[in-house]
């Protein structure tokens, strides 16, 4: 009985992560998309820390999966589809905005849904397979961001719309991305190095926001599918040799 409260905290958390989220749809729907993507991005660092906290306690469940599911579905999915929907597809045939504003939720739903296959099959820790959802979120709001600050608009719909159409596809695909580091400077050399970087970005975008934050989601992601092609094109050759 003793052990029993704490279990209940990571589903807290991921609580505060889906009201976030649904807070996100909530200004967006009110013409205020900057504020909601603040939102999502605080969604984002609970999500990172319900998971983790989870295991260091010891007491992650099938539940606290699913539960975290779900409640990513409503951050990452459903709150990036209205952003889209709301600021990007005027002037586009309606059906044609819709099925563009549609993306993040079909393929965020879809990268969600195996993600939980690949967590109960046991695949590598390292990393997941295809761009998560919380990443592919924040990209898209980080657009928003870095074009607010440059020139006070929301940037040019059609690089925005490349741009849903790239993280869609990138949800759904083979590509190895690392994940977040452990907090702690002891779980390895590798650990520690992503660790620093972490922290190093973290304290760019809080001195310079959006003109970094944008940047930094498009570097990150850059470089995990160089880093993917170098290793299966060397995986390929050990192969046949």
């Amino acid at each position: 009985m003793k052990n029993k409260p704490k279990n209940f905290i990571p589903n807290i958390i991921t609580l505060v992560n889906m009201f976030l989220g649904f807070l996100s749809i909530g200004l967006i729907i009110n013409g205020n998309p900057l504020k909601a993507g603040i939102a999502v991005i605080f969604a984002g660092i609970f999500d990172v820390f319900d998971g983790k906290l989870a295991r260091m306690l010891g007491i992650t469940s099938r539940f606290g999966m699913e539960f975290d599911s779900m409640a990513d579905t409503i951050s990452f999915c459903v709150a990036p589809s209205i952003l889209i929907y709301s600021l990007y597809v005027d002037g586009l045939h309606p059906l044609i905005g819709l099925v563009i504003s549609f993306m993040p939720l079909m393929f965020g739903t879809i990268r969600l849904a195996r993600f939980n296959i690949d967590q109960q099959s046991g695949l590598s820790k390292n990393y997941t397979r295809g761009l998560t959802t919380p990443v592919a979120a924040i990209t898209l709001f980080s657009y928003l961001y870095f074009n607010y600050q440059l020139d006070r608009d929301y940037g040019d719909p059609r690089t925005a719309l490349m741009l849903v159409a790239g993280v869609s596809i990138l949800m759904i695909s083979p590509i190895h991305f690392i994940k977040f580091p452990i907090l702690s400077f002891k779980s390895g050399r590798s650990n520690t190095i992503l660790l620093i970087i972490f922290i190093l970005s973290s304290i760019s975008i809080i001195i310079l926001k959006g003109l970094i934050l944008f940047p930094i989601a498009l570097l990150f992601i850059f470089w995990n599918i160089l880093h993917w092609l170098i290793h299966s094109q060397k995986n390929n050759l050990q192969t046949k040799t």
